[in-house]
């Protein structure tokens, strides 16, 4: 015990190391390149191109601070912890009129690591035909090879029993594993799940999702700490520099080609090569603004000088819509919810502290991904029928998100994913402390809408970068994607009364069987679809005609030397959690940029 306690403190040390950046003592006024935003992407793309290119200066500037040894950042059963909390943006949405005027919290990522430091850990990829559809739509050599390809340099997957070697890589800086702690009640999720129609499969990762899986998460075997974007940093040499707690009120141009940067005290720092934007899918398109590229009439309108006409920015804002029931386990079944009694959580936290097995080992590790038959005949049917019944829907992006639904692609591409998670996730709340069901385990699935039909926008609404942008997804705004939701929400029952899962529960929690009618269904969709934290297509990589920002070089039009690397360019949304997809564009950018500069 001794031993292995020892093991997860150099294992620890080693993760938080902060001698792996190196910071910005010297104050230079002039780097080669700077990469704003130090999360998921600009780390990633960072570190590469610093490997790449070792006589070139890179420099990262990341609005946050370094987390790395903050427990509910390193911890993976305290995932979510930080959600809300110092190292988020809190951001939110304006009321949104076709979802009870609610208003949805857009959880990012204020810290060295961004949202890969706050994320649940899923580690999973989306299908071959999702991936084509990029180049097809115009993006040339966007393809499933060549990201699938950039995606695998990312990982170090653990081998494990439960699954298969395709689709994984075995050389990159971020581990990846299957979790050593699964509840007993888990082990119904998957035989469930083949009952209703869905294969085992143990290698979801190679570009053929359809199936119920154990996934991998991103934790390191080594002390059983997340393993996250700033483990590139320990690739790096003397060239990369990491400035923290430091904002950018603005790019700097010379008529169109990007000179540097003017952070928010006013130092001006200046980029001989080029200008990479990273600050993700609320950010990124909110500094184009300010910094004079986007809609003239927006930026006319708040006093800011035009470097670039280009309507789209801020514009094709999607993102994956979530619901979620909860069920109460028979009392031999342990949660994880018991960790909300502080006696119990402080005995798992010594047994992790110690290097040994832990409930705070866990990740949510039970998925599937499936077509809308597996959910309902019925549901497919209609839910086609509403899509095909829409003759507004010509954009490019638009015209792809249909044909998903039809065969050929109907029977690959997945629509819907459900996530077994243990403990309880909702918006009716654990029970409170002093009620007679405080105390009690449960499970939660977890519904997921893989291509909503509505789209938003994220725009500034002020010169000032202390201003929150105004954020508007439109959720449920179409009409598919509320009765979308409401066939996700009966099916989660389905599950749950499915033997053998039924065998472990004795009531639902939420919604409850009051819940009974399609009003009610409708009701509940209305006042408890989510955000998935998903958001992508804000600075959308596509031509510009058809509503592109960045070209296939991540350039932004009518731009030098100023490009953006980040989950904005990302043009349609995959059917899947999107962090090994933004590691894999940063992969791929590094390598363009290297090239080019080499």
């Amino acid at each position: 015990m001794k031993f292995r306690g020892w093991l997860f403190v150099l294992s620890l040390l080693e993760h938080t190391d902060a001698s792996a950046v190196k910071r910005d003592t010297a104050q230079a006024k002039s780097y080669d390149f700077i990469v704003v935003g130090g999360g998921t992407a600009g780390l990633a793309v960072a570190s590469r191109i610093s490997i790449g290119l070792p006589a070139s200066s890179v420099l990262v500037i990341e609005a946050g601070p370094d987390g790395r040894n903050e427990p509910g950042i390193y911890i993976p059963g305290r995932k979510g912890s930080t959600l809300g909390g110092k190292y988020d943006w809190n951001l939110t949405t304006v009321p949104q009129p076709n979802a009870n005027n609610r208003v949805f919290s857009q959880n990012r990522g204020k810290v060295l690591g961004g949202s890969s430091a706050l994320n649940l850990m899923t580690w999973d990829r989306t299908s071959v035909a999702e991936l084509d559809a990029w180049e097809r739509i115009g993006n040339k050599g966007w393809n499933w090879n060549s990201l699938y390809n950039a995606m695998l340099k990312v990982e170090n997957f653990l081998p494990s029993i439960s699954y298969g070697e395709a689709g994984v890589g075995h050389s990159g800086p971020i581990q990846t594993l299957i979790s050593r702690i699964f509840p007993v009640h888990q082990s119904t999720w998957i035989p469930t799940m083949n009952i209703l129609g869905l294969p085992w499969n143990r290698e979801s990762l190679n570009g053929n999702p359809i199936g119920v899986a154990s996934q991998p998460s991103n934790v390191n075997y080594k002390g059983y700490v997340r393993s996250y974007a700033p483990d590139y940093l320990k690739l790096t040499g003397e060239n990369l520099v990491v400035k923290m707690d430091t904002r950018v009120a603005k790019i700097n141009f010379q008529g169109p080609t990007a000179t540097g940067v003017t952070l928010e005290n006013g130092t001006v720092i200046s980029a001989r090569k080029e200008v990479i934007l990273s600050a993700g899918s609320f950010q990124t398109p909110g500094l184009l603004e300010i910094s004079g590229i986007g809609n003239a009439t927006l930026l006319k309108k708040l006093d800011i000088p035009v470097v670039q006409d280009l309507p789209s920015v801020g514009e094709n804002l999607q993102d994956h819509i979530r619901i979620q029931s909860s069920y109460q386990l028979k009392p031999e079944f342990l949660s994880f919810d018991v960790l909300k009694n502080s006696t119990r959580a402080a005995m798992e936290l010594a047994l992790y502290n110690a290097g040994l097995k832990s409930l705070y080992d866990y990740t949510a590790s039970g998925y599937a991904y499936m077509g809308w038959n597996t959910v309902s005949k019925d549901a497919a049917s209609k839910l086609r029928a509403i899509a095909d019944g829409d003759k507004a829907l010509t954009s490019v992006i638009d015209k792809v998100k249909k044909s998903y639904l039809a065969p050929p692609l109907s029977q690959s591409v997945p629509q819907v994913e459900v996530i077994f998670s243990d403990g309880y996730t909702g918006v009716k709340g654990y029970p409170a402390a002093n009620s007679s069901l405080f105390g009690i385990g449960t499970f939660s699935l977890i519904g997921v809408v893989q291509h909503p039909l509505s789209k938003g926008n994220v725009h500034i609404n002020s010169t000032s970068i202390n201003s929150k942008p105004t954020i508007n997804p439109n959720y449920l705004s179409h009409p598919y994607d509320l009765q979308a939701a409401i066939a996700v929400a009966k099916f989660l029952r389905k599950v749950a009364t499915t033997e053998p899962m039924s065998y472990v529960w004795t009531a639902e929690y939420e919604p409850g069987t009051a819940v009974k009618t399609d009003d009610d269904w409708k009701s509940f969709a209305l006042a408890n679809t989510l955000s998935i934290y998903h958001p992508i297509g804000t600075a959308a990589m596509l031509p510009k005609q058809d509503g592109g920002v960045v070209d296939p070089s991540l350039k932004v039009y009518g731009t030098k030397k100023l490009r953006v690397v980040d989950a904005s360019i990302i043009p349609l949304l995959p059917s899947a959690h999107i962090q090994t997809l933004v590691y894999g564009i940063a992969e791929r950018a590094a390598e363009m940029i290297v090239k080019e500069y080499k």
